[in-house]
């Protein structure tokens, strides 16, 4: 009896085993619906260089890069910041660009920057703003968000910034702040003060002439014109030598 009690266990064990077994379980994840949400490539700690054409552009540095070729545009995506070094043809650096966010639309070759955007170049210019736009097709750079802009020289503040990619020619709008003498041109001779200054001067001149030739064509007074005239006549009277007086003797 206690025999047929001990095998029991051991048979429902034993049938309980055969039926795990028997069963196939599939472990699935939930479908993906929305396949732009997903990154072709993710990859951390990046510290990479760009070429175009076998010429080396900018290096990349930052903490996640994504890359997704689903969204339209395709674009690459760096939520944890940026930072970007300008190099030229020679491989010297131009200029350094920092954000916050950035995303780089790889088919329109064009960069977005948000949060704290910084600009750095090599001619000493400092650039601040919390947007920025930068198209390498048409080498322009824009901000539509209050910029401010501090060289050796100026300093400039606005809510409108368009440059050329080397930050060397650029305008800005609905601004404020501080020039040097020498930029506003102060320091240097106004062509228009230059002109009326010649044109006074020939009046002066003019003046002079006129006064001169009213002078010379003034009328006589009865006595200068007596002498005058005496004065003409002694020139033009022929003078009676010593021997011809004898002669009409």
């Amino acid at each position: 009896m206690i025999r047929r009690f001990a095998i029991f266990p051991l048979f429902v064990l034993t049938f309980l085993c055969f039926l795990s077994c028997g069963e196939e379980r599939e472990h699935t994840a939930a479908a993906i619906y929305d396949r732009d949400s997903v990154p072709m490539m993710t990859t951390y700690g990046v510290n990479t260089l760009i070429s175009d054409s076998g010429v080396i552009k900018y290096r990349i540095v930052t903490e996640r890069w994504e890359i997704n070729d689903k969204k339209h545009p395709s674009r690459w995506i760096f939520d944890k910041g940026v930072l970007l070094t300008q190099f030229d043809q020679t491989m010297h650096i131009q200029s350094f660009i920092q954000g916050d966010t950035a995303y780089y639309y790889d088919q329109d070759r064009r960069w977005e920057l948000h949060g704290r955007v910084r600009i750095h170049t090599k001619q000493g210019m400092d650039f601040r703003s919390e947007e920025l736009y930068w198209d390498e097709m048409n080498h322009e750079i824009w901000s539509h968000r209050y910029s401010h802009l501090k060289t050796p020289e100026r300093e400039l503040e606005g809510n409108y910034f368009r440059s050329d990619e080397k930050m060397t020619k650029y305008i800005v709008t609905n601004t404020r702040g501080s020039f040097e003498k020498a930029d506003m041109g102060f320091d240097k001779p106004n062509p228009r003060d230059s002109m009326r200054q010649a044109q006074k001067a020939d009046s002066t001149r003019a003046k002079a002439t006129e006064q001169k030739d009213n002078k010379s064509t003034k009328p006589l007074t009865p006595e200068k014109s007596t002498n005058a005239i005496a004065e003409k006549a002694k020139r033009t009277t022929p003078v009676k030598t010593k021997q011809q007086i004898i002669k009409k003797k």
